[in-house]
């Protein structure tokens, strides 16, 4: 599958998981404060060309940490405030923040690969088309969570990611990477 098929324009919204793709993930642990939110390299200028290009960016995050009890909801909305401060003082617009604070062995409905998250956007935000949606993350969960609504899939890798997955529309080295190639295909 080629980019070139998306034809993305402002009818599009793009589903971006959290750790991994827009902060580092803390491997075997949980960004439980501001201070321990750090961006990837390129993606606050990667999110303002994608503000550009679609028409919602969203971000949809299972967030454990809460259910375990390392953070509160509060911890939570502090850090989103300020990641949400940063990108847009870097010209990004995030439509909204979706996570899920259970534990993964609650299997609960809004915890990804579960729908639960999108169906809230799509219960506050009716146009969207799930259809007309790419969904990027850094786990298979993420693509399972994006093929259950008909999504259009972005697995960000590396040297050890997942290759060729059946869920796996498309691969890309990071969201920067991600966002260069689908401006060429544009333009």
């Amino acid at each position: 599958m080629n980019l070139k098929d998306l034809f993305v324009n402002n009818e599009w919204t793009l589903f971006l998981d959290r750790d991994g793709v827009i902060n580092k993930r803390i491997i075997d642990g949980y960004v439980t404060c501001w201070e321990e939110f750090e961006f990837l390299p390129g993606v606050l200028h990667a999110m303002q060309l994608l503000s550009g290009l679609f028409g919602r960016l969203i971000i949809v995050t299972n967030q454990q940490g809460i259910g375990k009890g390392l953070m509160t909801n509060n911890d939570l909305k502090h850090i989103h405030d300020k990641m949400l401060k940063e990108i847009e003082r870097n010209g990004g617009n995030i439509t909204g923040i979706y996570y899920s604070p259970y534990l993964d062995a609650d299997n609960h409905d809004t915890r990804k690969p579960n729908s639960g998250m999108a169906m809230q956007t799509k219960h506050e935000f009716p146009e969207i088309n799930f259809i007309k949606s790419v969904m990027v993350g850094d786990s298979i969960v993420d693509m399972q969570f994006g093929k259950k609504l008909n999504m259009y899939t972005v697995y960000l890798m590396d040297e050890t990611g997942e290759r060729n997955h059946q869920l796996i529309d498309y691969q890309y080295k990071d969201l920067p990477d991600f966002t260069d190639h689908i401006i060429k295909t544009l333009t």
